[in-house]
């Protein structure tokens, strides 16, 4: 999988997805995030990407062209590297747009390539969204300076269910989310910690059992903290 963000903002993206479990998988190659600054492809001799929108408001709006030509550059660049691509999907990280869940993740690990653009100040000129995004995605309903950290999040979900990025596809098959609710509670050394004991089925030894009181903590879980969950399909 490779990924391309668009951003005005390299260096933030880029020290997120070089730490822990997606920098060792960029490392080792089982994922590819490449990082390009908007600004570079400006038309403007002061590396102008934003302007006042047409029919006044408050704030700045980034232009069209820095954006279209970071990714002419992009697809341009893959072409020189003998990338072909078959399965391809532009996201724009807005408030707007659906919202991110385990489910999507799932659908854009299917992707060769995924280029993600960050929007910044009042957004993007529509224009630009009409002609290259193909969806708009949200990490939430609320609203942050920019969609750099929405980015790291999509890259980091999706990251994870790809194949050598984390040990074994068990991992995320039966954590939080996952598995059609939330994870059970864990517990390791001490035994005890200020007077709570690891529960005696933990140690037991009694796998069934085990597997058991996982499967009723987990739901008892889901149904105090997020019992949407348990109104979907299958539950």
């Amino acid at each position: 999988m490779r990924f391309d963000i668009m951003t005005l903002f390299p260096d933030m993206v880029d020290y997120i997805l070089s730490e822990s479990i997606i920098g060792r998988a960029r490392k080792s190659g089982a994922v590819e995030v490449n990082v390009y600054n908007i600004r570079d492809y400006s038309e403007d001799k002061h590396r102008r990407v934003d302007d006042t929108p047409y029919g006044g408001g408050k704030g700045m709006l980034m232009m069209a062209p820095p954006i279209y030509n970071c990714y002419s550059a992009i697809l341009e660049e893959q072409k020189k590297v003998g990338l072909e691509v078959e399965h391809r999907k532009v996201v724009y990280m807005s408030p707007a747009g659906k919202v991110l869940n385990q489910k999507k993740a799932e659908e854009l690990a299917a992707y060769d390539n995924i280029i993600v653009l960050c929007g910044h100040y009042e957004g993007v000129d529509r224009r630009i969204i009409d002609e290259i995004v193909d969806e708009e995605i949200s990490i939430g309903d609320f609203v942050l300076t920019g969609g750099e950290i929405p980015a790291t999040i999509l890259v980091d979900c999706v990251s994870r269910l790809l194949p050598g990025v984390l040990s074994d596809p068990e991992c995320y098959e039966k954590e939080s989310i996952s598995s059609g609710m939330l994870e059970y509670p864990q517990y390791t050394r001490p035994y005890e910690f200020h007077g709570v004991k690891v529960p005696d089925v933990l140690i037991s030894g009694h796998h069934a059992n085990i597997d058991k009181w996982r499967d009723e903590s987990a739901r008892r879980l889901t149904e105090e903290n997020r019992p949407d969950l348990l109104k979907k399909e299958n539950f």
